[in-house]
């Protein structure tokens, strides 16, 4: 008995998972915003050495808000909070509109 073989198909991003997972464009583009602000967040609030505790007073928040924004917990955080987090860590955001 021969077991079937299932041929892989590669398909190439598009640059922005949301909207390779089928995501409004618009939605897409704050939903990846989002993610690589958090992403930049953590590597901040690590590369200052800072414990969730100590990072919590520095934000303003609960330690298990910043351990949701450790665990990249997307869904829970607005692009405003997330624009006050980079303010208050000491490096504001600053958007660029593309031409």
């Amino acid at each position: 008995m021969r077991k079937s073989v299932k041929k892989s198909r590669i398909t190439a991003s598009s640059g922005n998972v949301f909207a390779d997972l089928g995501f409004d464009s618009a939605e897409a583009q704050v939903m990846a915003m989002r993610t690589d602000l958090m992403i930049a967040l953590e590597k901040a609030i690590k590369a200052q050495g800072m414990t969730q505790n100590a990072a919590a007073t520095l934000l303003g928040v609960s330690q298990a808000r910043v351990s949701d924004l450790m665990r990249h917990r997307a869904d829970k955080f607005s692009l405003d909070m997330l624009l006050i987090f980079s303010a208050r860590l000491g490096k504001p955001a600053k958007l660029h509109l593309a031409d």
